[in-house]
């Protein structure tokens, strides 16, 4: 067993958004496999997901993907990874991705990429896991959904030092920094 960091990223599988998304989730791939981080990630070959296991991949990274195998009437499981788990369920998924990695971070996503987040972070609250959680907020895409969650604290549905159990950035530089996996 190796002592490798890894990383689960939490992201949009649809390639109908802005390119600045997919650039993002490249770099990130690229600065993964620079640093010789492994990516865990849900095993999709499209969006900012893929984008992000591309750029590992072509810079020589290691990439663990985990696709449901009831997801393939909507995307398609990735060919070309270092390791592609197939499993049944979402459910299996989200397990199999929390065993794997040492930390989460949350990209640009959609209700997926919500529901993978707000899964964890119930998780860390009931202290079944004390791994970290990075939200990315690249220009400013999570601002709502972070005044939510400031909000849901404010009146009191969650404790304050709820807000203690993720960091946000909002430079992708920054989210290894965050993690103390910078070598």
């Amino acid at each position: 067993m190796t002592n490798k960091k890894s990383v689960c990223v939490f992201c949009g599988a649809s390639n109908n958004v802005p390119q600045k998304f997919l650039d993002i989730g490249a770099k990130f791939g690229e600065i993964l496999a620079k640093k010789d981080v492994t990516l865990v990630y849900g095993g999709g070959d499209c969006g900012v997901m893929g984008a992000v296991a591309n750029a590992t991949m072509k810079n020589e990274g290691h990439v663990t993907g985990v696709f449901p195998a009831s997801l393939r009437n909507i995307e398609n499981e990735h060919q070309s990874l270092s390791e592609i788990i197939i499993v049944n369920t979402m459910h299996e998924r989200k397990q199999l991705m929390f065993e794997r990695s040492d930390a989460f971070i949350v990209f640009p996503g959609g209700f997926g990429t919500m529901d993978e987040m707000f899964e964890i972070l119930t998780w860390k609250q009931l202290k079944l896991h004390h791994k970290p959680v990075v939200i990315f907020n690249y220009e400013h895409y999570w601002d709502p959904l972070i005044a939510l969650m400031d909000n849901i604290i404010d009146e009191g549905f969650a404790k304050p030092e709820t807000a203690g159990y993720y960091n946000v950035v909002d430079r992708v530089e920054a989210i290894l920094e965050v993690l103390n996996f910078n070598n």
